[in-house]
């Protein structure tokens, strides 16, 4: 026993080095964690999980939580300050609202960005949370179904009409997907609806089923 206790005393050093390069800041607070989220912020995000996930029209949508304080921040923080490693996290999270029944299951297509803020941003942020959605669920991964060929406004600046307008024609079929497929839209927000209904006016367009849009987190009118 003395022998494997003083084993373990010379390797407390070399333990506490390792877990220094084995931890990095959280990406919202900083503190040294061994994922992208520390705990405290990933249980902070958790609670803005709607308790009702799903709303019927005109697009059935599967929201996973609601788009204010800390989960708003989360995305705020991935798409702006550059922290993809978040997407991780929604992307899992997202994935525990998912069930499959006994439809065919469909191909998860996140709604692209235009070119040019893809090449300002460097990552869509929908498709990194669809990959890990994907990966989590076991449904396929299509990021290049739909392509975005005209650069828009930015929808939080428009009101709803303003919103539809401003995406007419903004999107366009990328691969073909086979006419007996049915596409499940996948995105971070959800407001409007306006940009998930056009980019399902196009599937649908070519006959393609868009079984719904799935979301990370949508937005709860003020009361």
């Amino acid at each position: 026993m003395a022998v494997v206790s003083s084993l373990l005393d010379r390797l407390k050093p070399i333990s506490g080095l390792l877990q220094i390069f084995l931890t990095t800041p959280c990406s919202l607070c900083g503190t040294a964690s061994s994922q992208g989220l520390c705990v405290s912020c990933q249980n902070q995000i958790r609670r803005c999980r709607l308790s009702s996930n799903r709303v019927a029209s005109p697009l059935p949508v599967l929201a996973w939580g609601a788009y204010q304080g800390p989960l708003r921040q989360a995305i705020s923080t991935l798409k702006y300050q550059q922290k993809p490693s978040i997407a991780e996290f929604l992307g899992t999270e997202l994935s525990t609202l998912w069930f499959q029944g006994k439809q065919r299951p469909p191909v998860v297509v996140p709604i692209p960005l235009h070119p040019e803020r893809l090449q300002q941003r460097g990552f869509n942020q929908a498709e990194l949370i669809a990959r890990r959605f994907c990966r989590a669920t076991g449904l396929r991964h299509c990021p290049d179904g739909l392509v975005r060929i005209r650069a828009t406004t930015a929808q939080h600046s428009l009101n709803a009409i303003q919103r539809r307008q401003n995406l007419e024609g903004a999107f366009r079929l990328a691969m073909e997907i086979p006419a007996q497929a049915s596409v499940l839209l996948l995105d971070d927000i959800y407001t409007s609806g306006a940009t998930a209904q056009a980019a399902a006016a196009v599937f649908s367009h070519h006959g393609i089923q868009v079984v719904g849009v799935a979301v990370v987190a949508r937005a709860i009118a003020s009361t």
